[in-house]
């Protein structure tokens, strides 16, 4: 009895231990929605949005910096197929377009067309400086996404031919540099029928307008399907045609002389004040890319589905800007100049590329123009330069 009370005793003084809630502290992201289905009637609206916050206060003098990486699930955010970003200080949310993701799953990605995929993006946040140490943090969230439906057609070779080719002869196109689903070819026609057979596991058949009976729109795109007889267009005027067909999209666009696409003219002064016109059908590039020397011709070739399309290749990669004079005189500090948009006409300013992302392209010959840079991200063998709507995307292929 003693012994029992003595226990009871020391029981009765034990401290009682309580479960108490304390605040998580931590990166918390989340997607607006795990299911999303792309809408092709409206490519360019945001569809899909990432947002993040960092929870708690942080210690110290930190730097914090954000990074984002977008893939499909299983490329294991691959080097060559993840979208990396380097977010902005104070931005806390990553939003995509239908026309980005249907875009990506086609030509970067590599999946098959209208098969519904799954992606991941994942979001690291970094500290720097301070007097104590706090490791990065990283979070991931999926998003099951229903691509765009499309008519696409497969092809080993593609032709023109028709009474419309001189000497009924067959003329083989091929794919675009910067989009390989896309065909084009620019030809000498005369006035005739053309027609456009594909050849595709030993059988021939042919590229028709869906709708209508082969007139010509010319430099309209239109709906296409596939026969198995010849079906032609009309061309009424000879001349030299461009002939653009996009197997992705399941459309065909003909140019005709009176519609025909022009490479982008600009004009600027030399050291002189005398106004120069250049047509643009290669690019210089200038800049640290090139430590600082003469401009060197950039390997650019001009796209054969628009003329205001130049694909570079050559695999340099650093700070430039892309001028339309190669020369060694001073007017290489004074012509027209591609790049980022400057501060101010007088101001220039240096950004950088971000792999797979479009980033507006300016171009002037302005002072602040001529010093501004974008840098081409290591890694990147592929810049496409669309001056027709400014735009540009490095790329690694």
């Amino acid at each position: 009895m003693p012994l029992f009370l003595i226990v009871l005793g020391l029981n009765a003084c034990k401290p009682e231990i309580m479960d108490i809630e304390k605040p998580v502290e931590g990166l918390e992201l989340k997607a607006s929605a795990t299911d999303i289905v792309l809408d092709g009637d409206d490519m360019t609206k945001e569809i899909l949005t990432f947002s993040w916050k960092e929870g708690g206060p942080v210690s110290g003098d930190h730097v914090v910096s954000y990074t984002s990486k977008l893939d499909v699930v299983g490329n294991n955010f691959g080097s060559s197929t993840m979208i990396l970003s380097y977010e902005e200080d104070g931005i806390f949310q990553k939003s995509f377009t239908s026309e980005q993701l249907q875009n990506w799953a086609n030509e970067k990605w590599g999946l098959p067309v209208n098969k519904p995929f799954t992606i991941e993006f994942r979001i690291i946040i970094q500290w720097e400086g301070g007097a104590t140490f706090k490791a990065p943090e990283v979070r991931t969230v999926t998003v099951n996404v229903q691509p765009i439906k499309s008519i696409v057609f497969d092809a080993d070779k593609m032709f023109l031919a028709g009474s419309a080719v001189p000497g009924m002869s067959k003329v083989e196109i091929s794919k675009t540099l910067e989009n390989p689903n896309q065909y084009a070819y620019l030809i000498d026609l005369q006035a005739g029928e053309l027609q456009v057979p594909v050849a595709f596991n030993g059988e021939t058949n042919y590229i028709a307008p869906a709708d209508g009976d082969g007139t010509l729109q010319d430099g309209v795109a239109v709906g296409v399907k596939m026969r198995d007889v010849p079906v032609s267009w009309n061309i009424e005027t000879a001349g030299k045609y461009r002939v653009v067909v996009n197997m992705q999209k399941a459309t065909a666009t003909i140019y005709s002389p009176a519609k025909a696409l022009s490479p982008k003219t600009v004009v600027w002064n030399n050291d002189a004040s005398v106004p120069v016109t250049t047509e643009i059908n290669e690019l210089w590039m200038h800049g640290a890319i090139n430590n600082w020397g003469n401009p060197i011709k950039c390997n650019a070739t001009v796209s054969l589905a628009d003329p205001q399309v130049l694909v570079y290749t050559g695999g340099l990669t650093g700070k430039a800007k892309f001028i339309v004079y190669g020369g060694t005189d001073n007017n290489k500090n004074l012509a027209y100049a591609f790049s980022c948009e400057p501060k101010s006409e007088t101001d220039g300013q240096e950004m950088s590329l971000t792999l797979g992302k479009i980033a507006t392209l300016h171009g002037s010959a302005g002072r602040g123009q001529r010093n501004s840079y974008y840098t081409i991200p290591g890694g990147a063998n592929f810049v496409v330069f669309d001056l027709r709507n400014m735009t540009i995307i490095a790329e690694k292929r």
